[in-house]
This record gives structure tokens, C-alpha cells and sequence, in this order.
């Protein structure tokens, strides 16, 4: 292990005042963020600038990724760019029997050091990493399909914010607990009983983070960076698709402990060969305590099923809704619409896919609208907003996977088509599938569409349910919420009872929910320290981003009592 260059007193000046500003975000919900969105803001005192960024990404292609874990057996990798390049990067493959060991070596130092310098250590790893926002982005970019610029946002400070927003809830709740407490209990004319009490948060063991192919950071932080903070290991076993930007959080954060004192192997990489399959076996071994999974419902629900050993986090799949009854801004509504159907060509967790819109039509400040009318002026919308191709490039993205693309392709034939998708060509990268969304009409009274509608369909896929009147939109949300969960639900109205109904909804069947948006927030947009991202509460995640239960069962109290 490395001598310590990191200091108490280095890591305190420099990340201490960043950990009491995050605590009071998390306090008062209100806007905050240390990660600057803007790529020009990057470039000096240290971090690096869009050149060199680009050239350290171009600079780890077609190399092995070396971390110097214990148990490597061997290399793997196979990536290849959605938009076309292989990247050709090979990682260590583990022994696993091997790695495992040496990871809870480490344990206990890393316990007693206490949950104020685990903070500051993580808050080191997670301003190198910002330090190095171009360079991630790239990575990011070449492994999800996002845009440049979402790949930076997403990837970058936005994923930043999330790791940073889950070290808060983790100190705040490690520390809800004193370390120490003098008891005494008063026994009349005999001399009280005294006790010296310590108070110690122990991790629960080896975490196991399951990264996914379309947010590989910023789903992966949360659950990385909670866990580290309360003491534990964590082993990230990447997507296969998507290694390249966990591989480097890796290697930046074995680097910070090593410098801080602590044993490297606290974090660690497990990479799969080509077919390996290796969540399950990893996920039902003993060590592992704690698991972290966004992704497929089947996946999903196989770990709260069989990791019956771990405390089990997840993040599956849901049918996302919004009501249309009403607006009081219908081009506003629409713009906002169009460019949430759009948005990363719609492989966001949180992007809507059923707009629910009464037969009869709405009500506008353009004058009522028949359904036809407002499915006609949304497919215009989207169509306007993509029409030119470098726009479309910059907000579709590539289409991050071969299943992707033969759903889009196989959607055409569930419904009407009010908006066919399209091919955009990408100049930048010819081989790159990229693709507007395709927006279908449903009868939602019909049991054929019922089908369609009520099956998450992941990508530019959208359907304009027809529905018999706003009462049965509402019921229809609270069907689709309760049995097939929702990571976001929106509703445009402009009656307080409608308001009043839907929020009523939302509440009993605890899905977040976003009224009115017309302006540039988006109902697949969650800012951390303000918004929840998921509830827990529904069939779509068993757990939030970020809130105090996401964290305070990575940890136990264990009490010491000693004679006074």
C-alpha cells in the first residue's frame, strides 16, 4: 500500500465546506450543484480542457486498462461505439475466489476512520473525476449512444452530483448517531448506574454494483459512492457494453485511497468475457451484502428474488404516463412534449411513453383541441424539432443497441402511425443508428392495444392513447402505476380538481409527478439534491435517488457499553 499523501487536514480544507453545502441542499431542496455544466468552464486549475480531454480518451483506445487488482487472470473487452468505432480497450478479468478476499482485507481500517474522512475521501474521488470531465464524456458518449453534450452533462457533473448527493445522506445519516455518550441513571440514595457508551456505524460487507448500458455513471454513482461512504467494498461489474467510464471511476477512485492511506482494493473492477453472465453468480455469493442494479424488470426481479444474502437496491422498468386534459399554454405544452419524446432517442428510464388524451379532446388557450388535433400538432411538433439533421444529431444521439432498434422497428405495427420514425445520418459517424421517435395511435378501449400500452416498449417508441374521458385517463394511470410501476408520470391541466385528482393518484400509488411543464424543464430531467429520482414505492424501483433509506441500510450501529 502506498504511503499517505492525503492528509486529514489536506482532505478537510479542501472538501469539507463542499460536504456542508451538500448537506444543506439535501435540507432545504433547493438548487445547488459545485460541477459546472458548461464545457468551457473546464481547462484550468487542473482539470482538463476539451483538447486534452479528447486526446486522453483517444489516448486509452486500443490499450489494456491496467489497475493492479489481486486476481487477474486474464483480459477481456469487445466494446464497440454505437456510433461505430471499436474502442478496443482490454480490462483485467478477476479471479474472483481472489479478488473477493483481498477486497474485505481493507475493511476495517476503512471502518475506523469514521464516517467524516470516508466523506472527504469520496469527495476527493469524485472532484478528480470532475477534474477529468472531458475525458469521461467521451467515454460516456462511445459506450451509451449519447450526444457529446449529454454525454458531458449526464455523465459529468449531473452523475457528480448524484455520487455527491448520496455521500450527504450517508454522513447525515451515519452521524444522526453520537460516537459517544456518558449514561447515568439516577437510583435514589444509591450511587447511579453509569455506563460509557461508543456508537460505531459498521458496514454490512462487499457491495456489488451492476452498471447499465445507457447511464453507466450516472445510475452507477448513487449506489458506488452511498456504499463506499459507509464503510463498504465495492465491486463494480460494468454492462459489457458500457465498461469504459466505470473502468476509469475505478482506477481514479483505488488511486484516492491509496494516497489517503487505505487499501486500494476497497474498490474494485470485475469485467466479463464475452457471454460470461457473471451478475448472477456474483450476486448470491455470501460476501456480497449490498446490491445495486438499474435495468430490466426480469433482471430485477431476479435479485430480490435469489440475493436473498444482500440488501438489494433496484432500478427496473415502468410505463411512463402523462395526462393530457387541459393547458392554458398548448404550444408551450407541446414543445415541452416533443422534445421529452426526444431527448437520447427516448432510452431514458424516465422518458414518457403513454400520453393519455380524451376522445372528446381538450381545452387550450388556442381554442379546444379534438384528440386528432393534438396527436397531429405533437407529431408536427417533434417533427419540427428534428427536422434539421445536425439538431436531431445533437438531442437523438445513437441508438445504444441492436434490441433498441428492433423495437423501434417492430413498434410500427401496433398502432396507427401519426409520426413515422426516420433515419438521420450522423456526417461525424456514418455507422451511427440514429432515429427519430415514432409516435403511434391507440384506441385505449381496444384489448389489442391494451397490450401495446401497457408493456414498456425502451426507445423513441410513444403511443397516443385514446380514452373515454379524463376520469378514465386518471384510472388508467393509477392501473399502469400500480401494476407496472412508473419512474416518472406528467399532467397538463388547468382545472384544480383535475390537479387535485391526479396528485391524489400519484400519492396512493407513490410515483413523481410533474404538472404544467412548458418552459425548459423536463419530466425526464431529476436534478439531485432537489428531485427524487424514482420512489421506491412502485413496481418500477424499490428504491429512491437519493433519500435517507437509499443509504442507512448499507450500515449497522453497533453499540459498545463499558462499566464508568
Amino acid at each position: 500500500m502506498a504511503a499517505a499523501q492525503l492528509t486529514s487536514d489536506h482532505l478537510s480544507e479542501r472538501h469539507r465546506p463542499t460536504l456542508e453545502q451538500a448537506l444543506e441542499a439535501i435540507r432545504t431542496r433547493a438548487y445547488w450543484s459545485p460541477h459546472p455544466e458548461h464545457p468551457k468552464a473546464y481547462g484550468e486549475n487542473g482539470s482538463l480542457s476539451a483538447g486534452d480531454g479528447l486526446a486522453a480518451h483517444k489516448a486509452t483506445l486500443g490499450t489494456r486498462f491496467e489497475l493492479d487488482q489481486p486476481g487477474t487472470d486474464g483480459w477481456t473487452g469487445g466494446e464497440v461505439s454505437p456510433y461505430g468505432p471499436e474502442l478496443g480497450v482490454e480490462y483485467p478479468h478477476a479471479d474472483v475466489d481472489v479478488l473477493i478476499p483481498a477486497m474485505r482485507a481493507g475493511m476495517g481500517a476503512w471502518r475506523d476512520a469514521g464516517p467524516e474522512t470516508r466523506a472527504l475521501v469520496c469527495l476527493e474521488i469524485l472532484a478528480r473525476i470532475s477534474a477529468r470531465t472531458h475525458e469521461f464524456a467521451h467515454a460516456v458518449m462511445h459506450t451509451s449512444g449519447q450526444a457529446f453534450m449529454m454525454a458531458f452533462q449526464a455523465g459529468g457533473p449531473h452523475a457528480q452530483d448524484r455520487g455527491l448527493e448520496a455521500v450527504a445522506y450517508a454522513y447525515a445519516e451515519q452521524v444522526r448517531t453520537p460516537l459517544d455518550a456518558d449514561w447515568s441513571k439516577p437510583q435514589g440514595k444509591r450511587d447511579p448506574l453509569e455506563l460509557r457508551k461508543t456508537f460505531t456505524p459498521v458496514p454490512r460487507g462487499i457491495s456489488l454494483m451492476i452498471g447499465c448500458n445507457t447511464f453507466p455513471t450516472w445510475n452507477g454513482y448513487p449506489g458506488l459512492f452511498a456504499s463506499l461512504a459507509t464503510g463498504n467494498p465495492v465491486l463494480v461489474k460494468p454492462h459489457p457494453r458500457a465498461v469504459l467510464p466505470l473502468a476509469l471511476t475505478v482506477r481514479v477512485a483505488r488511486e484516492v485511497l491509496a494516497e489517503a492511506g487505505f487499501d486500494p482494493n476497497l474498490v474494485a473492477l470485475a469485467v466479463e468475457r464475452p457471454g460470461e453472465g457473471i451478475a448472477k453468480e456474483l450476486a448470491v455469493r455470501p460476501e456480497i451484502r449490498i446490491i445495486d442494479y438499474t435495468g430490466s424488470t426480469s433482471f430485477g426481479d431476479w435479485l430480490e428474488a435469489n440475493a436473498r444474502q444482500a440488501q438489494v437496491y433496484t432500478e427496473k422498468a415502468g410505463v411512463n404516463t402523462v395526462v393530457v386534459d387541459s393547458t392554458g399554454d398548448y404550444k408551450g405544452m407541446l414543445s415541452n412534449l416533443a422534445f421529452s419524446l426526444s431527448l437520447y432517442s427516448g432510452q431514458m428510464c424516465t422518458t414518457p411513453q403513454n400520453l393519455l388524451i380524451p376522445r372528446d379532446g381538450i381545452t387550450t388557450d388556442a381554442g379546444p383541441k379534438s384528440y386528432d388535433e393534438v396527436v397531429a400538432d405533437l407529431a408536427a411538433a417533434v417533427g419540427g424539432l428534428l427536422g434539421d439533421d445536425a439538431r436531431a444529431n445533437a438531442l437523438l444521439g445513437a441508438i445504444v443497441n441492436p434490441d433498441v432498434k428492433a423495437r423501434l422497428e417492430a413498434a410500427a405495427e401496433l398502432g396507427e402511425i401519426a409520426l413515422a420514425s426516420r433515419e438521420v445520418p450522423n456526417p461525424d459517424f456514418p455507422e451511427a443508428v440514429v432515429r427519430t421517435p415514432v409516435l403511434l395511435k391507440l384506441d385505449g378501449s381496444k384489448p389489442d392495444a391494451e397490450a401495446a400500452y401497457m408493456s414498456e416498449c425502451f426507445g423513441p417508441v410513444a403511443f397516443a392513447v385514446s380514452v373515454e374521458s379524463t376520469a378514465d385517463a386518471l384510472e388508467l394511470l393509477r392501473r399502469t402505476v400500480r401494476e407496472k410501476g412508473a419512474m416518472t408520470v406528467g399532467a397538463y391541466t388547468t382545472s384544480p380538481d383535475v390537479e387535485r385528482a391526479v396528485e391524489e393518484v400519484c400519492l396512493e400509488e407513490s410515483a413523481q409527478l410533474s404538472l404544467n411543464l412548458t418552459g425548459g424543464v423536463y419530466v425526464n430531467q431529476t436534478a439531485a439534491f432537489s428531485d427524487f429520482h424514482g420512489s421506491g414505492g412502485n413496481p418500477a424501483a424499490n428504491a429512491a435517488l437519493c433519500d435517507g433509506a437509499f443509504v442507512a441500510s448499507r450500515f449497522r450501529v453497533v453499540e459498545v457499553r463499558r462499566q464508568a
